[in-house]
């Protein structure tokens, strides 16, 4: 069965975004949060434009070349002005979870309106044996609490943003975790982990 994993870019204060994040305003002001992906001398070897240092190449293409289909919230597509029919990754259609309908139908993209279990149980069909991407921060809460997601990944970036759209949302108990690789590269650290259940 393919895993459920989420890796997002984030702050060493837990922010996704930075102020004032939406449509046509993509992160705010925490665009900085990907510049990693455009630092370095490595192509990568999934996603085209992206030039990354050698140990973040490493590290971003093995969890990218793993993604069968994403699944995103509402703030996050219109954030990312996916309206147009884009999703966050070449090959992978994308699922989004929001109880308002889309703007428009595209083929790579499908809607979800019941809830979080359904959303994944969609991407997982889409994703055949790939993974399924979790993508935003109330996604990921809403999968982390109902015992859903199997990874994390933050690529950890050296700055305190001080406000945005956290990482994770309030959870009703807490959730354990086991560090299977810790990557330090330029302007970023990768911090791999496995939820335990």
């Amino acid at each position: 069965m393919s895993k459920v994993l989420a890796a997002l870019s984030v702050s060493v204060d837990g922010y996704i975004t930075g102020r004032d994040p939406g449509p046509r305003r993509g992160l705010g002001d925490g665009g900085m949060l990907f510049d990693w992906y455009f630092d370095g001398d490595t192509p990568s070897a999934v996603i085209d434009g992206f030039r990354l240092s050698a140990p973040s190449a490493r590290v971003f293409d093995a969890a990218a070349a793993r993604v069968g289909a994403s699944l995103a919230g509402r703030n996050t597509y219109d954030d990312s002005g996916w309206d147009t029919g884009g999703t966050p990754h070449p090959d992978a259609p994308l699922v989004v979870l929001s109880h308002r309908p889309l703007p428009a139908t595209h083929p790579r993209q499908n809607l979800v309106t019941s809830g979080i279990a359904e959303a994944v149980e969609t991407a997982r069909r889409l994703a055949g044996d790939k993974d399924v991407a979790l993508m935003g921060g109330g996604v990921t809460t809403a999968a982390l609490a109902a015992g859903l997601v199997d990874e994390l990944i933050l690529h950890q970036r050296p700055v305190l943003l001080g406000a945005g759209r956290p990482y994770f949302q309030t959870l009703s108990a807490p959730v354990e975790l086991r560090l299977i690789e810790a990557v330090a590269a330029p302007a970023v650290t990768h911090l791999h982990y496995e939820v335990v259940r």
